[in-house]
C-alpha cells in the first residue's frame, strides 16, 4: 500500500484536527495533484486503461505514460514562490473516500514527518509531468472532461472565467 500524504504552505503543522469532520489525505502516486499552492486552480490529466488511443494521441502526445499539469499564468509567480509541505501521514485512521486516492480521517491525525516539497517547477520536471500554463482554465478544462482521460480540477472556483 502506499504513502499517504497532506500538503500544506504551513510549516508548523504537527497535528491535523478534523475540518467539517475530516482530514483529508492522498496517496503517494497521485500526490502530484497537490504539488502547487493550497488555492490555485488546476487542471490535470492522464491516460488510464479505458482512455482511447485518439485521446491519447490528441491530448498526450501519443504517450499513455504522460501526465499533464495546467495552471492559470496569474498563478504562475505564487506557484514559483511558495514554500509548500508535504505531510506523511500514518495509514490509520485513514479510510479510502474516492478513486482509490483520496483519504478521510474523522479523528485528529498526527503527522510522521514534515518534508519541503522545494522547488515546484523542478519537482514536476523530475517525476516527468508536463506542467503547462494557459492564460485561463476553462476552455481546456471543458475540453477535457469530455475525453476518455482521467482528470482532476482543484479549485476550479478560483480559475478565470474566460
Amino acid at each position: 500500500m502506499s504513502e499517504l500524504w497532506h500538503f500544506s504552505e504551513d510549516a508548523s503543522l504537527s497535528r491535523f484536527e478534523p475540518r467539517a469532520g475530516k482530514v483529508w489525505a492522498i496517496d503517494e502516486p497521485h500526490s502530484w495533484l497537490y504539488w502547487f499552492p493550497r488555492d490555485c486552480p488546476r487542471a490535470t490529466f492522464w491516460a488510464v486503461d479505458t482512455t482511447t488511443d485518439g485521446d491519447v494521441e490528441h491530448w498526450l502526445d501519443g504517450d499513455r505514460d504522460r501526465r499533464v499539469a495546467v495552471i492559470e499564468t496569474g498563478w504562475l509567480e505564487r506557484f514559483r514562490a511558495v514554500e509548500l509541505y508535504a505531510y506523511r501521514m500514518p495509514r490509520e485512521p485513514f479510510d479510502i473516500v474516492e478513486d482509490n486516492r483520496f483519504y478521510i480521517a474523522s479523528t485528529p491525525v498526527g503527522a510522521l514527518e514534515r518534508v519541503p516539497v522545494g522547488d515546484l517547477l523542478a519537482r514536476h520536471a523530475a517525476a516527468g509531468i508536463d506542467f503547462r500554463v494557459e492564460p485561463a482554465l476553462y476552455p481546456l478544462w471543458d475540453e477535457v472532461i469530455e475525453t476518455s482521460l482521467e482528470f482532476s480540477g482543484i479549485r476550479l472556483r478560483n480559475a478565470v472565467r474566460a
